[in-house]
């Protein structure tokens, strides 16, 4: 909703006001002003469109998910690079049930940028492994699954890996 430096300025005046506040000797409202100022430096790292976009992911809901995204209108401007890599990492994978081709860059482009998490890592390589697989790209998909394979530290995608290998044993 709020420019990314504009939360800055706002947690800043917060806790300018909460010392303020602290010198005059009101401390219950100090310590609520500090509480408050670390929501908008929360969100400054965790956008609040794009945790709002997972969570219509967690329900399956891609059209209210593309809708979340629609609303950013400048993400160059507005995202941090990784908040960036998340934006394209959800458009790939609403790109992913439709145009194949335009997944593949938003994957690329949420790689090039940077995923914080691991497993965000590895599910995008395993979705670029599998459009690779649909284009015939063989030693592109392997190369991609073993990556997704060392990424996978908790096991949570060895199910849908080894379905890929055994496919990619019949081409």
């Amino acid at each position: 909703m709020f420019n990314k430096n504009l939360k800055l300025i706002i947690a800043g005046l917060i806790i300018a006001f909460s010392v303020y506040q602290f010198i005059e000797g009101n401390i219950g409202n100090g310590i609520f002003l500090i509480l408050l100022s670390l929501i908008f430096i929360f969100l400054y790292f965790r956008n609040e469109i794009i945790l709002l976009a997972f969570l219509r992911m967690r329900k399956q809901d891609l059209t209210g998910t593309k809708n979340w995204l629609d609303k950013i209108k400048n993400p160059e401007g507005a995202l941090t690079l990784k908040q960036q890599g998340y934006y394209n990492y959800l458009h790939g994978i609403i790109f992913s049930q439709t145009n194949l081709t335009q997944a593949e860059k938003y994957f690329k482009k949420a790689l090039k940028l940077g995923l914080t998490m691991d497993y965000d890592v590895a599910m995008a390589k395993l979705s670029l492994a599998g459009i690779s697989m649909q284009k015939r790209r063989k030693r592109e998909a392997t190369m991609l699954l073993n990556e997704a394979k060392k990424l996978d530290k908790n096991n949570m995608l060895t199910d849908q890996i080894k379905m890929m290998q055994q496919q990619m044993k019949k081409i």
